[in-house]
């Protein structure tokens, strides 16, 4: 049984090493070091944004919104860089604009007591709409130069979003695993009743883990 259940855990991982090695074999050059920077760098967004999902889904609740969100953060930091030419203040409207859009989502679901997937589905539409509005349904480009180097910028060979990545991976995994606010989070999402019983402020968490997703 216990085999078993290492299988279960560990087979995603021997699948994907079974595929790397077969590409490998068939593709030239696959696992060279160029590609195996650009496989990563494709999957940078996703990734990242996978790390805080991982909380969401821990507490066996979804969002919906997460891509319409990407759309709104960006266009905002295009517009704030823009308005002013300030790159901290363009990135700090992003995520100012993506938690609170968390925020609201989290107040909703923890609040009023209403399914996330019906209301994460309905802010997907509603932010998606924002970003159309915010950005006037034009392209909006940034004349910023040194805000490329943040997508094409590199340390120790390895370019910045694969770090944010990796960063993000550990971060929330220790989070999730190692800290007190982590385990109440599974304790939510094994039995948020016990866990109301226990003490766990629900309530209070699950507008938080929106807010961070």
């Amino acid at each position: 049984m216990r085999s078993t259940a290492l299988l279960r855990r560990a087979g995603p991982l021997l699948l994907l090493v079974l595929l790397l090695g077969l590409l490998s074999l068939l593709v030239p050059d696959f696992m060279g070091v160029r590609n195996m920077r650009g496989l990563l760098l494709s999957v940078t967004l996703v990734g990242t944004i996978a790390a805080t999902m991982m909380l969401v889904l821990a507490m066996r609740e979804v969002d919906l919104s997460v891509g319409s969100i990407v759309a709104l953060s960006g266009v905002l930091a295009a517009v704030a860089i823009s308005a002013t030419g300030s790159i901290a203040l363009g990135v700090l409207a992003g995520l100012a604009g993506g938690a609170l859009v968390g925020l609201f989502n989290g107040l909703v679901v923890a609040g009023l007591k209403v399914n996330s997937l019906i209301v994460t589905l309905a802010t997907m539409e509603v932010v998606r709409g924002l970003a159309f509005l915010v950005s006037g349904g034009e392209s909006v480009a940034i004349p910023v130069q040194g805000f490329y180097a943040l997508g094409s910028g590199s340390f120790l060979g390895v370019n910045w979003p694969i770090w944010a990545m990796i960063a993000s991976f550990v971060a929330f995994g220790v989070l999730l695993n190692r800290t007190v606010f982590g385990r109440n989070i599974l304790a939510i999402g094994g039995n948020p009743e016990a866990a109301r019983l226990a003490g766990v402020p629900i309530t209070r968490i699950r507008i938080v883990v929106f807010t961070l997703q």
